[in-house]
């Protein structure tokens, strides 16, 4: 295949021209990149500016978990996502704590953090007694774009020297309200770059030739982005979802549930998973950075040098105490947040949270999914639910009709479900066996 260039100048059907020919890609199939763009020009419009090299949308499953009651406030949570079985895992957590006080939550910190690495083989001790003068100089040049931020109460909080093997970190700590704040964080880190060199420079003359920026960029790890989750109950009150077990059964196999997860990295990162179902269902239908929010997640289950579970648990005589406790850097304003109008119309229906109310919905649907999986997993096991809702989607593989759907959900409802398993049914349906 030859080298495509100018690819980003051509508009969308020049693309698609392109794939025809080089695929070659055929009628049928260029008709579904159309097809998924729908009739809104308006609407195609905003997404492909989103991105680069547009040739389509791609749509997924707009869902709401209902029930969610946190901290007192009843909520409809929007979650976008392709997964069988996670939006009811939610719902049905959701219901059960409703009863129970629901989700108590708490937002620990929202400090985030921008680094300017720089090389340079000056007097760092002269240059860490003197950080209070530079700070100040750094904080008047970035006042521009800082000040809409201060005046709601957010802005640069303080500034850190720190150091590696050879080179040195300027930390720059940052409060950003309601923003997410990415972009404000990368701007003053780019302003502060040449500042810092002309502070060396200026003040140290005999090692200037030495300074060098390396790097300035945030970092999305955010450990002091802090939200606290946690469900508690009578033991007595988990008989409600406990099947076949008592309800001291359960608690105590839910216990070793979340002990093997500390202990086992394999389980470790399959329990955190289940956590990061429900929280990136949460942050995609708003518009957040999943991206970001689950490589920090990741990075703080292993911050005691082993990677481990995200909750805790805690029996005490009768008392069942379920906690997740994790970073969340969200934005409920700017970015794709105020931008596409479903991210918008989900924070509506969310009631508009701010930035900490938001970190404390989301941590709560990833602690709902997380608890209703291993509620799963230690009484019926998580395929039975998980396939009986993936019945719909082997379904439209085989373009089951009307009838044979009736038909093969009847036979499947006692019967375990795999994809061979309905293939030979719908077989035996379409042969008369």
């Amino acid at each position: 295949m030859q080298i495509i260039t100018g690819f980003s100048k051509l508009n969308r059907a020049e693309r698609i021209d392109i794939l025809r020919k080089l695929i070659p890609l055929n009628e049928e199939q260029a008709n579904l990149l159309s097809a998924f763009q729908g009739n809104r020009s308006e609407l195609n419009d905003l997404i492909e500016n989103l991105s680069e090299n547009y040739v389509s949308n791609y749509a997924l499953p707009f869902g709401i978990a209902p029930n969610f009651l946190v901290n007192d406030r009843f909520y409809f949570v929007p979650m976008v996502t392709e997964e069988s079985s996670v939006i009811a895992a939610a719902a049905y957590a959701a219901k059960f704590w409703s009863d129970k006080g629901g989700f108590r939550t708490r937002v620990l910190g929202t400090k985030k953090v921008g680094q300017i690495y720089f090389s340079w083989k000056g007097d760092i001790k002269r240059l860490q007694n003197d950080l209070s003068i530079l700070k100040a100089k750094l904080l008047f040049i970035t006042k521009p774009l800082t000040s809409n931020m201060v005046k709601r109460g957010a802005g640069i909080s303080d500034i850190t020297l720190s150091h590696g093997s050879d080179y040195h970190v300027l930390n720059v700590d940052f409060e950003t309200a309601d923003s997410m704040g990415a972009n404000l964080i990368n701007s003053c880190l780019e302003v502060m770059s040449p500042e810092l060199l002309s502070f060396l420079k200026d003040s140290y003359s005999e090692f200037d030739s030495d300074a060098e920026i390396i790097m300035a960029i945030l970092s999305n790890y955010t450990p002091d982005c802090l939200v606290e989750c946690v469900v508690e109950c009578n033991i007595s009150e988990l008989s409600q979802i406990s099947g076949d077990l008592t309800s001291e059964q359960f608690a105590s196999k839910f216990e070793k549930a979340v002990r093997i997860a500390h202990e086992n990295i394999q389980r470790a990162v399959t329990h955190n998973k289940g956590i990061f179902n429900g929280i990136d269902a949460v942050l995609i239908s708003t518009g957040n950075d999943f991206r970001a929010v689950e490589a920090c997640g990741h990075a703080y289950a292993s911050k005691d040098g082993k990677y481990t579970s995200l909750t805790d648990i805690e029996i005490d005589e009768n008392r069942f105490k379920y906690t997740l406790r994790l970073p969340l850097s969200v934005g409920t304003v700017g970015g794709v947040t105020s931008v596409h109008p479903l991210a918008k119309l989900a924070l509506q229906i969310m009631g508009n949270p701010s930035a900490k109310e938001l970190m404390q919905v989301v941590a709560a649907a990833g602690l709902a999914n997380n608890f209703a999986a291993i509620r799963s997993l230690i009484t019926d096991g998580i395929q039975k639910g998980h396939m009986k809702r993936h019945l719909n989607n082997i379904l439209y593989q085989f373009n089951a009709s009307a009838a044979e759907k009736e038909r093969v959900e009847e036979h499947f409802k006692h019967d375990t479900v795999s994809f061979k398993a309905v293939s030979d049914y719908i077989d035996s349906l379409r042969n008369g066996v």
